[in-house]
């Protein structure tokens, strides 16, 4: 309607949002505002997307949660725990589960999910220094878990080998062979490629329905005497009530114990997720497919433990001829003699070899040998799920170049990106746990790796509801920040009631690894919550520290430094940053003037990228005026937010101002004056060699001529200024000519604080009389001490007053001669015709009425030299002009008191309030 260029809202124009994704160029403001119509528009290639079957997420999350404790240790639990407290250890372990569910829903939801699985769901909730380390250790914990279900599996064909009587070489290696066999034929169906592996799972799943069909059918059926023999007798209610209660049998069996046994079996609510890139519509497939795995399996679950502690005795000898002949049962101990059976000798010895805590649900079932196919295909089903979850996870960590030397890894293959690298590796890490074996101390990191995850994703989600950002709108409503907190704070909790110590390793593991991305700080932006919760903090404090009164305790020289372009005048940036950083408010102004050239339209980012990678914290505020005065004005007046404010601006000193137009040195004076009149404090800082640098950057790159060739290629380069060297013993000496509010005290105590100047000593020059020397150096090192500024050593000036050495004198006037209008000199022509042409020069009047001061300032000078030649660093207050001093003599007093030095000098004046108390309150 209003242009051809500005088309009605569409999907194509969003993609960029995604990684590794191009857009459809949406036309800029300034190509909308151009009168010439032209296509801009660059089609992206949407990326290939493959599409698995809608129910593989619940079928997968299913087949990892039927894990082999389901048939070799559920009903061991429940003969111990008995059927309440077995019910309730599911029902907590569901809880956990189910809350994580709800929180894995809502983040799948909030937007398009790439691969990656829980990794990315975090990484891209809380930012790359807590997803960094979960995709780290996640990975690795389903390349274990993959070896432990392997092993269960080996172990099951091992058992069958023994009874068979074939024996390879011995049990324990048997046991490594089967394992690497078995493993390596899962490679190959992995490497065959989703389809392939995709059917094997769906074959696993037929085969445990079966199993189960089998289970169930097979607790109707009557049992007869072989079967009531091993304790099985069917639905009985005298059964029911005694294996209601709790029977703990062994040393340090209790609740929690049980607990810690059956949680593991719970783990596998994510191996959806991990496949998230295969999915065919990932925010659909995660929530509906995980919430209803957990809910088929945690009603069978809850089925065998009620079914198997209703017809299954708590003891059995297995023994035919214990059955009791009549109705003797003189002596008999246990529920069996009431069912006509006497178990009491094995009951009395403890070593009844069939009851319900042996493997008894092939007993039960119709036919034994399924429960045997269960086992397998429950163990292999979760093996080879961990062994797919485990690359596609460690793919995406690859990717996004988090950490060094891994990105190797990140290549795909093929039409549906497989990452045979990483299951390569994958495959080489269980290998190497199958080979070694015993994973009974490893075993319960997997549970914690999994914990944490657990804990992060509930925090995920309570974070970025918390946080009230607005990208935050999951389509998925069935959830709520207070149960994502629970679900975050409950899986803490038993990662350390489960095994502590593997806990305090799980937690080590992961500090050492944010540590890492934490100190090197990857250049990835990916809208964590952690960023808006940021900036709900820092809006927050903001707010609440405009409606605090100011305090001189509180007091911080927050700058406002004039550096234009940053990188053009390092030595300014790194003074203010020495004793800012870490304390108080710097914000680099970039004053673009009319006559200068504009800047390229990335040159802020870049610019900003170079104060990062320089380590300075700072604002860096481009702003347009028509010259330094008013630039200098307007940001004085609008830079800052509440409190944090500028209350000091920094210059550099205008080393060329005798070059300089007249308009130029006006202008730079007044902006001094308007500092001034602002109640502002002001430094000014002199480098020998002056600030600006041009030779550091690639040909025409930046030039005060020539400021819009800047380009992005000079944000890498940082030249070495004073200021980053270690000042060692040398002095900071500090004129403390007049008493400005203690700014000029203040800056270099800051500076002594950080490690370069700690060294440093403080001397303090006073002006005073030989007289009264010793008296006023005494007060000057009591207020000081008053003051708590350890500066031990004051000096006092007592020939300050002597009048300057004559060529000192002259070199003044020689530098001032060309401003002046030498109108005593020339007859018949008045001071206000010879103001009409050059406005801005000295009258020889005014010359005389300030030469008392200017001789004091050449003394000044004299003085400083003498002094403070070696020194690291000298700051000298500075006077305030009054309002008839002639600028260029101003400007001709500021050029004197720093001349001749070759250390940093630093011109400075507070405004007249005090920023040091000696009071505490």
């Amino acid at each position: 309607i209003y242009s051809t260029l500005d088309l009605v809202p569409q999907l194509e124009n969003y993609t960029s949002t995604l990684p590794h994704q191009r857009s459809r160029g949406r036309p800029s403001l300034e190509a909308l505002r151009k009168t010439a119509e032209h296509t801009l528009f660059i089609d992206a290639t949407d990326a290939h997307r493959p599409s698995l079957l809608p129910n593989v997420t619940q079928i997968r999350c299913m087949l990892n949660i039927w894990g082999v404790i389901l048939f070799l240790r559920l009903s061991w639990i429940v003969s111990q725990a008995g059927i309440l407290l077995t019910c309730l250890i599911i029902l907590m372990s569901v809880t956990v589960t189910s809350v994580t569910a709800l929180s894995i829903s809502a983040i799948a939801t909030n937007g398009r999910v790439t691969s990656g699985g829980a990794y990315f769901m975090i990484s891209r909730s809380l930012g790359p220094e807590m997803g960094g380390p979960i995709g780290m250790v996640f990975s690795f914990a389903n390349a274990l878990a993959c070896a432990l279900n392997t092993i269960g599996f080996a172990e099951v064909v091992t058992d069958l080998m023994k009874e068979f009587g074939v024996v390879m070489v011995d049990s324990v290696n048997d046991l490594r062979i089967v394992g690497v066999i078995t493993v390596t034929v899962l490679l190959v169906i992995s490497l065959a490629g989703m389809e392939w592996e995709s059917k094997a799972q769906y074959f696993f799943f037929a085969v445990l329905l079966v199993t189960f069909s089998n289970y169930f059918v097979g607790t109707f059926i009557p049992p007869g005497e072989e079967k009531q023999a091993v304790g099985v007798f069917g639905y009985r209610s005298d059964v029911i009530l005694t294996n209601l209660k709790p029977d703990w049998r062994g040393a340090g069996n209790n609740f929690f114990q049980m607990f810690a046994i059956f949680f593991p079996s719970a783990i596998g609510i994510l191996s959806g997720a991990n496949i998230s890139g295969d999915l065919k519509d990932p925010a659909v497939a995660i929530p509906k497919g995980t919430l209803m795995a957990i809910l088929w399996t945690t009603i069978s679950y809850l089925g065998i433990a009620i079914t198997v502690g209703s017809c299954v005795l708590r003891d059995a000898s297995g023994n035919m001829t214990d059955i009791l002949m009549g109705n003797i049962t003189d002596g008999c101990v246990g529920l069996g003699c009431k069912l006509g059976w006497n178990f009491t000798e094995c009951i009395e010895s403890h070593s009844c070899k069939y009851d319900s805590s042996n493997q008894v649900l092939g007993q039960v079932s119709g036919l034994s040998y399924l429960i045997t196919a269960g086992v397998f295909a429950a163990s292999l089903s979760s093996a080879l799920g961990f062994l797919v979850s485990a690359p596609k996870v460690f793919q995406c960590l690859c990717r996004d170049k988090i950490y060094p030397y891994i990105e190797f890894f990140a290549k795909g293959y093929g039409k549906n990106d497989e990452p045979l690298r990483a299951y390569l590796l994958c495959y080489l890490i269980a290998v190497a746990f199958i080979l070694i074996g015993d994973l009974n101390i490893i075993a319960p990191l997997i549970s914690n790796f999994f914990l944490c995850s657990y804990a992060l994703i509930n925090f995920s989600c309570f974070h970025a509801s918390i946080t009230n950002s607005p990208g935050w709108r999951p389509l998925f409503h069935y959830y709520s920040k207070w149960t994502a907190l629970f679900g975050a704070v409950v899986s803490v909790v038993l990662m350390f009631l489960l095994t502590w110590w593997a806990a305090v390793i799980t937690f080590t593991i992961l500090l050492f690894l944010f540590g890492y991305i934490n100190y090197n700080k990857p250049k990835v932006n990916w809208g964590s919550s952690v960023q808006a919760g940021t900036y709900n903090l820092a809006l927050s404090y903001s707010a609440s520290l405009s409606g605090v009164e100011d305090h001189v305790k509180n007091f911080r020289p927050q700058c406002l430094v004039l550096t234009g372009p940053p990188n053009q005048r390092p030595a300014l940036v790194d003074f203010v940053g020495s004793f800012t950083k870490h304390i108080s408010l710097m914000i680099c102004g970039d004053i673009i003037t009319v006559s200068s050239s504009t800047r390229a339209a990335d040159a802020t980012d870049w610019l900003v990228k170079w104060l990062n990678k320089r380590k300075v914290r700072s604002f860096y505020t481009p702003f347009s005026a028509v010259s330094l005065r008013a630039g200098a004005q307007h940001l004085l007046q609008a830079t800052g937010l509440g409190k944090l404010k500028p209350n000091t601006l920094v210059l550099g000193f205008k080393t060329n101002w005798r070059e300089s137009s007249p308009e130029g040195i006006d202008d730079y004076i007044n902006t001094i004056y308007d500092t001034f009149d602002s109640n502002n404090g002001l430094c000014i800082l002199r480098m020998m060699d002056g600030l600006d640098i041009f030779d550091q950057f690639d040909g025409e790159a930046l030039s005060p001529t020539n400021p819009s060739k800047m380009t992005p290629r000079n944000n890498t380069q940082q030249a070495k200024t004073v200021f980053q060297n270690d000042q060692g013993k040398k002095t900071i000496d500090v004129y403390w000519i007049a008493d400005d509010g203690g700014l000029t005290l203040l800056v270099p105590y800051l500076l002594t604080r950080r490690k370069r100047w700690h060294s440093s000593k403080v001397r303090v020059f006073i002006v005073g009389d030989e007289q009264n020397m010793e008296e006023g150096r005494a007060e000057m090192v009591a207020l000081l001490k008053r003051f708590r500024l350890d500066f031990n050593d004051v000096i006092i000036m007592t020939d300050s007053e002597k009048y300057p050495q004559a060529r000192n004198l002259n070199r003044f006037a020689d530098s001032v001669d060309p401003f002046r209008l030498h109108d005593e000199q020339q007859e018949g022509v008045s001071v206000e015709e010879l103001r009409q042409t050059a406005p801005w020069k000295i009258s020889d009047k005014e010359f005389e009425v300030f030469k008392p001061k200017s001789a004091r300032i050449v003394r000044l000078n004299e003085i400083i030299r003498r002094n403070s030649q070696h020194a690291a660093l000298v700051l000298v207050s500075l006077p305030v002009p009054h309002t008839d001093c002639p600028r260029v003599l101003f400007m001709a007093w500021m050029d004197t008191l720093t001349c001749g030095l070759h250390c940093p000098t630093v011109l400075i004046r507070g405004n007249q309030q005090s920023v040091l108390t000696f009071y505490c309150q």
